[in-house]
């Protein structure tokens, strides 16, 4: 199991301003946000295994309910054997297994994900009052699975290890479903889904894992009826001064190739704070209190680039590309096996295999997705 040194997400707090940013959980009864949006009515969510229904210990602090929009789905792999037994009862001791690492191992007052899916295709509410939460799809529990992205990312481990496997069916076929229930009941899409690696520095959810998400996405829009043309052009990651991540040393080689003096770190430092918000006034895009790289930031920022590139960008998508399990070398030329692992990621979203780097295929190197990925195959 990976470890996120966070428990209670202040910067939510922050983000959210002071006074409105949490409601306090007492058992089950939760007091809800004056914002909150109806969802989906006469959802059917039996099928989930609740924390009552699996005996979770109750949390050892009180819970709360975040403040702000619910606008991602993150998925994990739990780094826990790949077991053979796909019984419910392997599901629920997997449930309490997970519990005890977090709240005695990590000092967490509960479980840190919303929900957990098991080998066997067994769907557990994680975090106490998840499950309510998602009944009622007007606000998310806080929880520990993302630093920065614990107030409205929706965070789902999949038991497994998944840098060299692929999951099995029951496991995928039910990480779909709970991804449909969760984008109908919180209005999000299957392109807001993303890996924690997207927003975490980590090996999480695996490489092998990984290169199966525009599948995942394409299965969870087709489930959603969705039409191509709801589907943005490219949906980035939303990366903003709370997370640090192998996409945030990519605006850091960015930005310094645009001539700011910023440290390649992936920690979203002040000084990137400063040049990423430099950079949206001088391009007459909205600047934002947080340095979020919105859509119009990322797409003025990344340059394109054939097979004759050098410098900066070419060595941000060479660390980018081995991070995510390519076998290419940080050299800062774009030499074959840079090329080859583009056209391999090109193909994976339904891009022509060219090899360059448009600003579609930087989409998709930095995390997101486009809409050529989710055409019928």
């Amino acid at each position: 199991m990976h470890v996120d040194h966070s428990e209670v997400d202040r910067r939510t707090l922050l983000r959210a301003g002071l006074g409105a940013a949490t409601v306090a959980v007492v058992g089950s009864e939760l007091a809800f946000p004056t914002s909150a949006q109806a969802a989906a009515p006469g959802a059917d969510l039996d099928w989930i295994i609740s924390c009552d229904e699996w005996a979770a210990r109750p949390p050892k602090d009180p819970l709360s309910v975040s403040a702000i929009a619910t606008n991602k789905i993150i998925v994990h792999h739990m780094a826990f054997p790949n077991v053979t037994d796909y019984s419910r009862e392997q599901a629920v001791k997997l449930a309490h297994d997970c519990q005890d690492l977090h709240m005695d191992g990590n000092g967490w007052s509960d479980t840190g994900q919303h929900f957990t899916v098991s080998r066997g295709g067994y769907v557990l509410e994680g975090r106490r009052g998840s499950l309510e939460r998602l009944e009622a799809g007007d606000r998310q529990m806080i929880s520990a699975h993302c630093p920065g992205e614990n107030g409205r990312a929706i965070g789902i481990e999949n038991e497994g290890t998944y840098v060299t496997e692929t999951p099995p069916k029951a496991l995928t076929d039910s990480l779909v479903k709970l991804c449909v229930s969760i984008c109908r009941q919180y209005g999000l899409h299957a392109h807001d889904i993303f890996g924690h690696w997207d927003f975490r520095t980590t090996e999480c959810p695996g490489a092998a894992f990984y290169r199966q998400f525009p599948e995942l996405r394409r299965r969870v829009h087709a489930a959603l009826g969705t039409t191509l043309g709801d589907v943005p052009a490219r949906r980035w990651p939303d990366l903003w001064r709370f997370v640090n991540s192998p996409s945030v040393r990519v605006v850091q080689h960015l930005l310094a190739f645009r001539g700011y003096a910023v440290t390649v770190s992936g920690t979203f430092d002040a000084a990137t704070v400063a040049a990423v918000q430099d950079w949206q006034a001088r391009n007459g895009i909205a600047v934002d209190v947080d340095a979020t790289l919105t859509t119009p930031t990322w797409e003025t920022l990344v340059p394109e680039l054939d097979q004759h590139a050098t410098g900066a960008p070419v060595t941000a998508v060479q660390e980018i590309l081995a991070t995510k399990g390519y076998a290419v070398t940080v050299t800062g030329a774009y030499d074959h096996a840079t090329r080859a692992a583009v056209q391999d990621l090109q193909a994976l979203h339904g891009l022509p295999r060219n090899g360059k780097l448009s600003t579609s295929t930087w989409c998709t190197v930095v995390g997101g997705s486009v809409r050529e990925s989710f055409r019928r195959r």
